[in-house]
């Protein structure tokens, strides 16, 4: 089972041989690509071979680019996830807004509950107590938009009153924008292997959006980088402060009654969010709670 995050930060070229991703700099280094997950290029300057990227596509492992920022950019997403990805087209197409409205409910649900778990561990208890009332208000599709209404109250209590999430040059911002990139990253990577379109979403409809469906399924963890940033309080956010989150992805999660890693429990719950919408029964949806 793949499991590590592969960091290029420096200039040189990628490469691949009978199993292993071939380093050519200065030094030549070998990575055996069985055990990546996801694979980040942080540097411009880094040239790869279509056979490695043939080959990185073929075995799932996500890759994401980076800018001259080294913010993430742009990702790799393989044309045809699955054998069978014409069927799940066909499936994904077929999806009635009944049983997308349902799902939908249901993640919008896990969301505000997780943000509530996390605002009583770290003694907000008006707060999550208010979080819970919303819970109690949630309708079908989240027509009110108790969503929003939640995320005000919580982002406050979580990080202070003049926190505001539209601050782009708040450090805080900029470690959950990128936490928030990785987590969309790996879901986008479970959709596609799966053999569905990111495009599509359940709620998310942006024209211009091309992973609509990732941005719905990644909803529930997003509370996982906000629990992450909130215990290392940064007070900037460079090039070691964006090592250090990438264990956000490697953290220790319950789901479906065991121990999993965060990049294993996006793969079940996704796994689980499609069965869910093609049996039309959302009580098969797996989710994953935290260890606080």
């Amino acid at each position: 089972m793949s499991w590590r995050t592969a960091i290029i930060s420096e200039r040189c070229k990628l490469d691949y041989k009978m199993g292993y991703m071939v380093v050519r700099s200065e030094e030549t280094k070998r990575l055996f690509l069985d055990e990546v997950a996801m694979l980040i290029i942080e540097n411009t300057a880094v040239s790869l071979t279509c056979c490695l990227l043939e080959e990185l596509v073929k075995r799932k492992i996500k890759v994401i680019f980076c800018d001259a920022q080294r913010n993430p950019h742009s990702e790799l997403v393989p044309m045809y996830g699955s054998h069978d990805c014409s069927l799940k087209l066909k499936m994904q197409l077929g999806w009635s807004e009944g049983i997308k409205g349902a799902v939908w409910t249901e993640i919008v649900a896990e969301k505000i509950r997780n943000q509530a778990m996390l605002l009583s561990e770290i003694g907000k208890s008006a707060e999550a107590e208010m979080l819970r009332g919303y819970l109690t208000e949630l309708e079908f599709n989240d027509a009110t938009n108790r969503e929003g209404h939640a995320a005000k109250v919580y982002f406050n209590a979580v990080f202070g009153m003049d926190f505001t999430r539209g601050d782009a040059e708040n450090p805080i911002n900029a470690a959950l924008n990128y936490g928030y990139s990785l987590i969309l990253s790996a879901v986008n990577r479970e959709i596609a292997a799966n053999g569905y379109l990111t495009q599509i979403g359940l709620s998310h409809d942006n024209q211009f959006n091309q992973f609509n469906l990732g941005c719905d399924l990644m909803e529930p963890f997003r509370v996982n980088v906000d629990a992450f940033v909130r215990k290392n309080e940064y007070k900037a956010f460079g090039k070691d402060e964006k090592y250090a989150l990438l264990e956000v992805l490697h953290e220790s999660v319950l789901i479906d009654g065991a121990n999993q890693t965060t990049l294993n429990a996006i793969k079940i719950y996704c796994r689980s969010v499609f069965t869910a919408l093609n049996d039309r029964d959302t009580s098969l949806i797996k989710f994953a709670r935290r260890k606080a």
